[in-house]
């Protein structure tokens, strides 16, 4: 096991990219040391590069991301379904490992095991901006939160920043859907810069 899933706080950072750009991510200790990096998968075609540059339903499109070390050794993959409703999490072989079920207009989603069974969930504010991951008693698990970074910065460009808190005692799969819920939140809601 890496130290991104034994890290107690996480920050998430997607640099500033054109709108047609690859997403990329960036995960830092508290002291700004590279955890992990992960970048899309897959080619997109002609027509989904160019819905990408224009503000509105990029984020509605299937996306995978890949994580890895910084030395290239793949961790985690991180993918959406087409939609906003279903993000699945999976080993590098492809193996499932549980997934976020969206419910309530994309700010909860159940958390469940590669078995489909109960074990968490994911509650956000009405801006969806911070959200609470809990275990399946109701405590708290682990914290995300969106840092504002400015008007034009959300809506025209594609940087975003995430601060991860973690629970000491939080067993997995739960800890794993905490370290990659910003990227999964952000895959889902924050993709597509709706300017209209």
């Amino acid at each position: 096991m890496t130290e991104l899933f034994t890290a107690p706080f996480l920050r998430v950072e997607q640099p500033r990219r054109g709108p047609a750009a690859r997403t990329r991510y960036r995960v830092l200790d508290d002291a700004g040391t590279v955890l992990a990096v992960a970048a899309e998968t897959g080619e997109r075609s002609r027509a989904e590069t160019l819905k990408t540059v224009f503000p509105g339903k990029s984020g509605i499109d299937a996306r995978a991301v890949l994580l890895t070390d910084p030395d290239g050794s793949p961790l985690l993959v991180v993918d959406k379904a087409a939609g906003r409703t279903l993000i699945t999490l999976r080993a590098p072989d492809g193996a499932v490992l549980g997934t976020y079920t969206a419910h309530h207009a994309g700010r909860k989603f159940a958390l469940r095991d590669a078995e489909d069974r109960p074990v968490g969930g994911l509650d956000g504010d009405l801006a969806r901006r911070n959200f609470t991951v809990t275990d399946p008693s109701g405590a708290t698990a682990g914290t995300i939160r969106k840092r504002f970074a400015g008007v034009a910065t959300h809506l025209l460009t594609t940087a975003d920043k995430y601060v991860v808190t973690i629970g000491a005692d939080v067993a997995e799969p739960l800890r794993t859907f905490v370290v990659a819920g910003a990227i999964a939140m952000d895959l889902a809601l924050h993709e597509a810069k709706e300017v209209t």
